[in-house]
């Protein structure tokens, strides 16, 4: 049974492909590949399996939904993301059903914690504080910053637009401001 279970994994891009096409067959296989690890979730905390059921059902509904929509971009694997809708869903519920009042973070105690998961929230957390130095690093750095990085505006075109007299002047106030927008970040807590 595991094993046609696992042979029948759709990968990340089937599932989008599916959904947007109207797979029967893919969302059958993506309920089947990823709701033992839902299970596993709910029943470690409190839940029962029919609770499972709902919250996955939930994930998958919202998952439909955002790709339908034409909105959803997988920043991770897609695994990575049901589990999260899925762990974000049932605490939700636990702390409507008053069986859970405490700090989410106690809650990594009882929950086996996917490692992509937890690297995701680090680079959430980690994006969070970029973003925040960026905010705090004022102009014309922080335009420069977003022309270069975001953007990716060559240095010619930034010399062009800020003034400077050559790319080389403003590959040096580039290399300034993200001095400064490393120091920023870094005196975060």
């Amino acid at each position: 049974m595991y094993k046609e279970v696992k042979g029948s994994i759709p990968t990340d891009s089937e599932v989008i492909l599916g959904i947007l096409n109207n797979s029967e067959s893919v969302l059958k296989r993506l309920y089947v590949a990823y709701f033992p690890m839902v299970l596993q979730l709910i029943i470690n905390n409190n839940g029962t399996p029919d609770d499972a059921k709902d919250i996955y059902q939930e994930a998958i509904i919202i998952l439909y939904n955002k790709v339908k929509a034409g909105d959803f971009e997988l920043s991770s694997k897609l695994k990575t993301f049901l589990y999260s809708v899925c762990r974000r869903l049932w605490l939700k519920r636990l702390s409507q059903m008053a069986r859970y009042g405490g700090d989410i973070r106690d809650f990594h105690e009882y929950s086996p914690v996917d490692d992509e998961v937890e690297k995701q929230n680090d680079m959430d957390i980690q994006f969070n504080k970029m973003g925040v130095a960026l905010q705090q690093l004022g102009e014309p750095c922080k335009t420069i910053m977003e022309d270069f990085y975001i953007n990716n505006r060559s240095m010619q075109e930034i010399c062009e637009r800020f003034g400077y007299t050559n790319a080389d002047n403003a590959k040096t106030q580039k290399y300034k401001c993200l001095q400064r927008l490393k120091k920023l970040f870094f005196q975060q807590k």
